[in-house]
């Protein structure tokens, strides 16, 4: 009897435990990428044992792909010889890896999956454990096909209501890590429930576990229901019954009670994530990029926002509006639903798929005193190129309004006007 994070767990342990425990688990999937997997190929040779079970180890090229430049590029090439070397039956070059791993149908309810990116919390979407490691731990799950954790406290964010039009799950995130701070749930399970979650539909609700991470927690989580079910049996290869696992007498840390119906558009200003304030605070400040991607807002439904806002127009000519899809699936079917074609007529530069922008490193650097306003999910300095640029962070529509103007503007306002 416990909170979601000690009922996973325990059905993994095979008896009941409780926060404060040391667990040595089985781990369904060890995850990393082309930023990380070759550590974990150093360690794995320091270590010099055999891969327990090459079927367990998912890895992905998304991070600096198509290589942006050498070092890149050889990376690429080590993994692939790796993957050769140990014939492993998992390697992905179609998008962002948590979006993947997702759509192929790794992470299912109660499932323990580790990966060696800091927002592999993402997978509590699914009522599934995830959480970012490094890439030594990573070398070691390989061998041993298990993992320790220390079983974390619980908050619990209850979230009430129904947001007003023009204000969506990134704006109701973005207000939880202003409340919270970076630092606010350090090492905790951050469970995410109430009628507000249970009345989201899964692209939405994805946005909660991923930027857990923002707030400092160890893993977010929300619970398995008829929601999780169907996406995966219509959208997923993976194969059930899933059993829905769910709070059972929990006992909290802290309950932390919202009702969304009172929020407006949220933007969380330079230079961090807790440096939340209301869109109309900021509203009308110039910027020289808009970038919508990530693993966080760059889902079919995200581009389908900002392609009903800009269909017929123009964004302003002077900013440049980026637009990264996070998988292949997601850009096919908005390429074959004209959303693709729309987005490009308004201005829009339409990249491949993958992290692009985000990490700074190649698909939208920004220059000494320019400012962006994206879909990502964290706004670090020096995360996007220039440690003298400057990050905003808000939602697919607020991204939208203020490509049209070259301004931070209240989507709303746009969206009353078409």
């Amino acid at each position: 009897m416990g909170t979601l994070i000690e009922e996973i767990f325990s059905r993994k342990a095979g008896r009941r435990v409780q926060a404060g425990e040391i667990v040595l688990l089985d781990v369904d999937y060890i995850m990393s990428h082309d930023n990380t997997t070759p550590l974990a190929i150093k360690a794995f040779r320091e270590i010099g044992k055999p891969i327990y079970d090459k079927n367990r180890i998912v890895l992905h090229l998304d991070h600096a792909y198509p290589a942006p430049n050498v070092m890149a590029a050889e990376n690429h090439r080590k993994i692939i010889d790796f993957v050769k070397e140990q014939e492993l039956p998992h390697l992905f070059m179609q998008g962002v890896c948590h979006q993947v791993m997702l759509e192929e149908g790794f992470i299912t309810p109660g499932a323990v999956v580790i990966g060696a990116d800091s927002h592999s919390n993402t997978y509590g979407v699914m009522g599934a454990f995830g959480a970012g490691l490094g890439s030594t731990e990573i070398a070691v799950a390989w061998v041993t096909g298990k993992c320790w954790f220390k079983v974390p406290e619980t908050i619990r964010i209850e979230l009430h209501g129904q947001t007003q039009p023009g204000v969506y799950a990134k704006d109701v995130m973005i207000h939880i890590a202003g409340l919270l701070g970076m630092d606010g749930a350090t090492y905790r399970s951050v469970e995410f429930g109430g009628e507000y979650i249970e009345n989201l539909p899964m692209h939405e609700r994805i946005i909660f576990p991923n930027m857990s991470t923002e707030i400092g927690a160890k893993c977010g989580l929300i619970a398995a229901d008829q929601v999780t079910i169907d996406y995966l049996e219509n959208e997923t290869p993976a194969t059930g019954p899933f059993e829905m696992i769910r709070p059972e007498s929990p006992c909290y840390e802290r309950v932390l009670e919202i009702d969304v119906s009172t929020l407006t558009p949220q933007v969380a200003c330079h230079p961090d994530v807790d440096n939340v304030k209301p869109l109309e605070q900021v509203e009308g400040l110039e910027v020289h990029e808009v970038y919508i991607g990530t693993c966080t807002n760059a889902r079919y439904e995200d581009l389908e926002i900002v392609a009903n806002m800009l269909k017929g127009k123009r964004v302003n000519p002077l900013v440049r509006v980026i637009v990264t899809p996070a998988s292949q699936r997601i850009y096919k079917k908005a390429l074959q639903n004209g959303l693709i074609e729309i987005l490009m007529d308004a201005g829009c530069t339409v990249t491949g798929t993958g992290c692009g922008a985000c990490i700074g490193r190649h698909g939208g650097i920004l220059a000494p005193g320019e400012r962006a306003l994206t879909t990502m999910n964290r706004n670090f300095v020096g995360r996007m190129g220039s440690p003298l640029a400057e990050i905003y962070l808000a939602s697919p529509a607020t991204a939208a309004a203020t490509a049209l103007t070259g301004r931070i503007t209240d989507p709303r306002k746009m969206q009353k006007s078409e």
